[in-house]
C-alpha cells in the first residue's frame, strides 16, 4: 500500500490518495487481457499503476485501428466518459503487457472533480493529452506514408516496452494500423533489408541503425 502512496503522491493530494485507495480496487492483468471491451458497461475507470494498455476502436465493418496507449499514471478519458453518462464502452483496452490497474468506482468521479483540485486537473490533463494523441493519429494517417507511420509505431513500442525485441506478429501491426497484414509484411521485409531490424517467427529485433 506504501508502494501505492508513492506512486500517487507527486500528482495527487494525501485524502485524495486515501480516498483512492479506500474505494478503489486493485486489479492484475496479464498481457494479452481485456482490460475493457466493446458494448460492456463500464463501472470503473482504470488508473494504470504500472505495464501499459493498448486502447482499440472498431468501424461499422468491425475492423479495428489503435487509438492510443495508456501507461504508469496514466489514465483512459473514454472510460471516464462511458462512465460519466453511463454509457456502454465504444473502445477496447488490452494489456500490452502485465498491468496492475487501481478502478476507480463511477460514482466517485464527479465527487472528487468538486472535492480535489488535484483530480480535476489530472482528469483535465487526461482528457487533453488523449485528444492531442487522437490529432497527431489523424495527422499520421492523413499526411505520412506508411512506412514512416510503420517506423513510428514500432518507435512507440520500443518506448513503453523499454525492450528492442517486440513480441508481435504482422497481423497485430496490422490490424493496429488500420491496413493489411501483406502490406506490412512487405514494409518490415524492406526493413530488414536495410539493416534496421531483424524479423522472428512472432517477434521483431529492432537494430541500432533503426
Amino acid at each position: 500500500m506504501m508502494d501505492l502512496k508513492n506512486k500517487l503522491s507527486h500528482f495527487l493530494e494525501k485524502k485524495l490518495i486515501e480516498e483512492i485507495i479506500s474505494e478503489g480496487k486493485v486489479m492484475n492483468f496479464k498481457e494479452g487481457e481485456v482490460i475493457m471491451d466493446y458494448g460492456k458497461r463500464v463501472k470503473f475507470m482504470p488508473l494504470i499503476l504500472s505495464g501499459s494498455v493498448r486502447v482499440m476502436r472498431r468501424d461499422e465493418e468491425d475492423r479495428e485501428i489503435l487509438l492510443y496507449y495508456l501507461s504508469s499514471n496514466e489514465s483512459c478519458a473514454m472510460a471516464y466518459a462511458c462512465c460519466m453518462e453511463d454509457k456502454k464502452s465504444e473502445v477496447k483496452a488490452i494489456a500490452e503487457e502485465n498491468v496492475e490497474i487501481i478502478g476507480i468506482p463511477h460514482e466517485k468521479l464527479d465527487e472528487w472533480l468538486v472535492k480535489y483540485p488535484s483530480w480535476k486537473s489530472y482528469i483535465f490533463n487526461s482528457f487533453t493529452q488523449r485528444f492531442n494523441e487522437l490529432l497527431k493519429s489523424l495527422e499520421s494517417i492523413a499526411f505520412h506514408k506508411l512506412d514512416e507511420r510503420l517506423i513510428k509505431y514500432l518507435k512507440k513500442k520500443v518506448k513503453l516496452s523499454g525492450k528492442t525485441s517486440i513480441p508481435l506478429s504482422h497481423n497485430q501491426i496490422a490490424e493496429e494500423m488500420g491496413t493489411s497484414r501483406v502490406v506490412i509484411s512487405r514494409l518490415l521485409k524492406q526493413l530488414e533489408n536495410e539493416k534496421k531490424l531483424v524479423l522472428y517467427r512472432n517477434e521483431i529485433k529492432l537494430l541500432s541503425s533503426f
